[in-house]
């Protein structure tokens, strides 16, 4: 149980973030957005933003630089008159102040040819379609047997539709960065990211320049759940702005802006089919799923990739199908697929149990496999059902009357949910460095990101334990280009990915300290992508099972999560403490999804409704009652030097289920779009 190692720094505000580097003769960025959802633009009216005292540069389609590589198109700044959706940055403004510079680009007058956007996901828009791969490389299809024909010669038959809104992330840390253009052509970059190297990699791509000739700073992150995985418009605004300036400037992205430029989930509409006999064996489980994307660049959510591995059916097809429509690019948020995919899945196991009168543990348990349902590979490790138990027990689950809708305390209906989660254990290739000093100390590098998780810590513990060193003899130096290359802090793969490339490092250290560490210190290097192309083939995923108990009101509607448990078989923890902690922020996200979480589209305008946090609702503490996380202990010798799987967002994949089917279990009443509001709930009460 380690504290963090940078909890000091953090509370005394010691911690630098991107935007609190020291710069000398700073200028500040403000960045103009479309105000019209699809079109193009005619005139850009810079007359009376120049007029005022203290700005230093306009950048816009009229006068901005010719970018190098903009393959991501949310990169291409200003390349173009075309207006993809409400909301894209079109020009920046660069003043002497932030007050300066917002000031000048409300004066920034743009003319457009507007058009019609088409903003709203349906399940029969003509523009759908099948897409080449879904995040990151998945099949956008899948399927074996005759799934329509099982399903129908099924005795017990689910066929129900679920959806889900668009939700954005909104760390506490904006999206951030401070760019300056040094006297050798060099660029460097305190930016708010996931990952430095791919940042560092991305940026000079654009700017046309060798990747050593941009240093990209970022040791501390407020957050980013996925949405800082990617570089941003905000770091390439920034660099733009500086060249133009002749100056370093900083720009730190308002919150209003970041739900139009900084990546969000994609709403989701997913039909569920499951066919199983009478005693609850699945037959046939058919799974699809229709999202967004945007003109501007294909992102195709991976929806229905946990149904390929929950639950055996010998007929079984999950498909992806997605729409470009006028709105920004969705990406990554903490579970991408996972969390909407078995939202879906999840809730209609449990109608499937309401349909078969088995109880729903039971119904998870008897579908349970000891091979990936569609690889056929052996997993290196399934403990699904060893958490639904255990969690079964510690819940109180064996009390719970299975008639939905009769306990009533008070005007409260009560009632308990359960869901199963799943999340790939992923692991990418990484180097590190590890060096004895002469002290007798041992510093660790490696260009690694701690988001919040308390990775630096992980990390720590890692090499400490490869070297037999106590824990305060190591240091461990993340967030740096400079540093060897590491992928995202992303894919719930950091602890796995990063610390394999330490144990190997500091193990080849090992091999080279023979006595005394002379002046210069001792060095020892390593690289993983041979190691993990050697790798054996198993299907490495964690799994876990969430419990819920909600109140509901029934004269208003109002649901409250009275406790939550969740229970995880994930490997082997390296610390119990940030694990714990971890496990309970994505459940409590889970908590936010069912209940609240919900970007709102205006059809006619082409534009989230809810961008701030008191429209855009989240869980505070008084929603979050009593919430508890455990593990079941798990060794995997297939998975890395470690034995670890990763925490991080496994714990927000089933939550939401776990909510609903509770709900549902209080009342009788089955909301399958989410989130589940009073409004929604309270018409069948």
């Amino acid at each position: 149980m380690t504290d963090r190692l940078e909890s000091r720094e953090k509370v005394t505000g010691a911690a630098r973030y991107a935007f609190e580097y020291p710069v000398e003769n700073v200028a500040y960025v403000a960045a103009v957005q479309a105000s019209v959802g699809k079109g193009r633009i005619t005139a850009v009216d810079t007359e009376a933003a120049l007029r005022l005292p203290g700005v230093l540069a306009v950048l816009s389609c009229e006068n901005a630089p010719e970018l190098s590589d903009v393959s991501d198109g949310e990169l291409a700044l200003f390349q173009s008159r075309t207006v993809s959706y409400r909301g894209q940055f079109i020009a920046a403004v660069v003043g002497e102040t932030l007050e300066t510079a917002r000031e000048a680009a409300r004066l920034l007058h743009v003319e457009y040819s507007e058009e019609a956007p088409d903003v709203r996901l349906r399940a029969d828009h003509p523009g759908l379609y099948k897409p080449d791969k879904v995040n990151p490389v998945f099949p956008a299809d899948t399927e074996q047997g005759e799934p329509e024909d099982a399903f129908r010669d099924s005795a017990v038959q689910v066929d129900v539709t679920y959806t889900t809104p668009a939700e954005h992330n909104n760390p506490m840390e904006p999206h951030t960065t401070i760019a300056q253009w040094n006297e050798d052509g060099t660029l460097t970059l305190y930016d708010s990211n996931q990952g430095a190297s791919a940042v560092q990699a991305t940026l000079a791509k654009v700017f046309g320049l060798d990747p050593i000739q941009v240093h990209v700073v970022s040791p501390h992150v407020g957050g980013g759940f996925g949405s800082k995985g990617l570089p941003r418009p905000n770091a390439v605004i920034a660099a733009m702005a500086a060249r133009a300036a002749g100056r370093p400037v900083k720009f730190a992205v308002p919150r209003q802006q970041m739900f139009a430029t900084t990546g969000y989930r994609t709403p989701t509409i997913q039909r569920v089919r499951l066919g199983a006999d009478a005693d609850g064996r699945l037959n046939a489980i058919l799974h699809e799923a229709s999202e967004q994307t945007s003109t501007v660049k294909e992102f195709a959510e991976q929806t229905t990739t946990p149904t390929r591995v929950l639950y055996q059916a010998p007929h079984r097809r999950t498909s992806h199908r997605v729409v470009a429509l006028d709105v920004p690019s969705p990406s990554w948020m903490r579970a991408p697929g996972e969390t909407p995919g078995v939202y879906a899945l999840e809730s209609a196991m449990d109608e499937l149990a309401a349909a078969a009168g088995i109880d729903p543990i039971e119904l998870r348990i008897r579908n349970d496999t000891d091979r990936d349902p569609e690889s056929g590979l052996p997993f290196s490790s399934r403990n699904l059902v060893a958490c639904l138990r255990e969690g079964a027990e510690r819940f109180g689950w064996a009390g719970r009357n299975p008639v939905p809708g009769i306990r009533w305390e008070g005007r409260k209906l009560v009632g308990m949910g359960v869901a199963s989660s799943t999340y790939p254990a992923y692991q990418m290739p990484n180097q590190a460095v590890a060096r004895a000093e002469p002290d007798g100390t041992f510093t660790v590098r490696i260009a690694a990101a701690d988001i919040g998780t308390g990775a630096r810590t992980a990390l720590a513990l890692i090499a400490a334990e490869t070297l037999k060193e106590d824990l305060g003899n190591i240091n461990v130096e993340i967030g740096d280009s400079t540093f060897p290359r590491a992928s995202v802090a992303g894919g719930s793969a950091g602890t796995a990915s990063w610390g394999t490339a330490i144990v190997r490092a500091c193990e080849a250290l090992r091999g080279k300290l023979n006595g005394a560490v002379p002046p210069e210190g001792v060095e020892a290097s390593a690289d993983t992508a041979a190691e993990l192309k050697a790798r054996e083939d198993y299907s490495r995923h964690a799994f876990g099972a969430q419990f819920a108990e909600v109140e509901v009101d029934a004269d208003t509607g109002e649901v409250r999560v009275r406790r939550m448990l969740g229970v995880f078989a994930a490997g082997r923890i390296i610390n119990p403490k940030t694990a714990r902690s971890q496990f309970i922020g994505g459940m409590t996200m889970g908590i936010g999804m069912a209940l609240m979480e919900e970007s709102v589209m205006d059809t006619e305008f082409g534009d989230y409704l809810t961008r701030d946090l008191a429209q855009y609702h989240v869980p505070s503490c008084a929603d979050v009652r009593d919430i508890d996380a455990m593990w079941v202990e798990e060794s995997d010798p297939h998975l890395n030097p470690m034995g670890s799987k990763g925490i991080g967002e496994i714990g927000i994949v089933g939550a939401a289920a776990a909510v609903g089917n509770a709900v549902h279990h209080a009342t009788g009443v089955r909301v399958r779009d989410l989130p589940i509001t009073p409004s929604r709930l309270l018409p069948d009460l």
